[in-house]
């Protein structure tokens, strides 16, 4: 007799063991998922709602810890969908469902994100090349405020292997000058995005910004996406916009006024997980009343967002529970102030580290790499993907 200890018990390792014994893949994807270990609590229950849960919960050999009027569930995917089944009429349907839901989310990922202007690709690492056409952003402000160099800039991302472009025109770097007006954002961002949008109609571009009207105005110049850092805290008629457009969204976690986000006033969690996926969940809340499709929402953790260097590394270390809300997730570590408290290095030393924290994220689930190195971040996630895929 062999034994083979399926050490990580990840999903890719029970598949492929399954698949070189003779399984068909399908199946074999669906009982590696069915294996997968998951954990859900839910709060805010009555007594009678606990008792019902932890016995449903029992009689399907899940693993219950119960409190105040809270419960968690722990065991494998199959067995917490295996609850949802079970026919216990004693459990209110809206919860059964709201378990079902969150499975279903965790097991189904989507592996597109839908634009108006076409699908991006969520099947391999996307790389978001930053392009920043301010004067005064940390990492490379003033570089490109010239149009003609922000196109190079642009050119040479392609070359290096972007999926993606993001353009801003505003900083958020902490000691930032007054906020930038509408119309002088627009000035800087038009005739970099207009050129962009016609040499290369089929490369996704993205606008960087907090402000309905500059979205508006971007979508029409040929922008497929809206980036907005404050998660439409500032002005929620982005999401009207990107409804009306059918344009994709992408909702980024931060705290306080626009001078404020990338400081550590509001950098304050006793549980960094759930405070940032709960106001992220209020953002998306926000977008889907207003009209924007789920399949259209990115969401983003908001690296160096009101966030302290270990607050970082915790939402870095909790990816695989933030890529498990059904939702694609970009991540911006690029350069970020937490990534010198770790290594020492200037901003401009840290691009390995960056393409370190990349490579991590991808592994446990993040998909889209917001970074101004694009060719070593795209080498680095070649070899990563690659690995994954074997």
């Amino acid at each position: 007799m062999n034994l083979t200890l399926l050490a990580s018990r990840r999903p890719a390792a029970v598949r492929d063991a399954l698949v070189r014994r003779g399984m068909n893949e399908s199946r074999a994807i669906a009982a590696a998922q069915g294996l997968d270990p998951v954990a859900i609590v839910l709060d805010g229950l009555t007594a009678g709602e606990l008792d019902a849960i932890a016995a449903a919960g029992l009689q399907q050999g899940i693993e219950c810890i119960a409190g105040g009027d809270w419960i968690l569930l722990a065991g494998s995917t199959s067995g917490l969908a295996s609850v949802t089944r079970s026919g216990s009429e004693s459990v209110p349907v809206a919860i059964l469902h709201a378990i079902a839901g969150c499975i279903h989310a965790m097991v189904e990922q989507p592996d597109y994100w839908a634009t108006e202007r076409g699908r991006v690709d969520l099947t391999r690492p996307v790389i978001v090349g930053i392009l920043n056409v301010t004067p005064d952003s940390f990492s490379d402000g003033g570089s490109y405020l010239d149009p003609a160099a922000a196109l190079s800039h642009a050119e040479e991302m392609l070359a290096a292997g972007a999926d993606l472009l993001d353009l801003g025109a505003e900083s958020t770097r902490p000691g930032r000058p007054d906020p930038v007006q509408a119309a002088a954002e627009w000035e800087r961002l038009e005739p970099v995005l207009s050129q962009l949008a016609r040499r290369y109609p089929k490369t996704p571009l993205s606008v960087d910004t907090v402000k309905s009207e500059t979205a508006e105005r971007a979508l029409d110049a040929g922008a497929w996406i809206v980036n907005d850092v404050s998660g439409l805290r500032f002005d929620p008629r982005i999401a009207d916009v990107c409804a009306d457009r059918g344009a994709g969204l992408v909702l980024m976690h931060s705290r306080g006024s626009f001078a404020e986000l990338a400081t550590y006033d509001h950098a304050t969690y006793s549980d960094v997980i759930g405070e940032v996926l709960e106001e992220l969940d209020r953002s998306v809340e926000c977008a889907r009343a207003r009209g924007v499709q789920r399949d259209r929402i990115i969401i983003d953790p908001g690296l160096g967002f009101s966030k302290r260097p270990e607050h970082n590394l915790q939402v870095l270390k909790g990816m695989r529970t933030i890529a498990s809300q059904g939702m694609p997730v970009m991540i911006g570590p690029s350069r970020k102030r937490f990534l010198g408290a770790v290594t020492g290095k200037d901003v401009a030393g840290r691009d390995l580290a960056t393409a370190a924290v990349c490579a991590t994220a991808y592994v446990d689930g993040a998909d889209l790499f917001r970074v101004h190195a694009v060719g070593l971040v795209r080498e680095v996630m070649s070899v990563v993907s690659a690995i994954e895929e074997a």
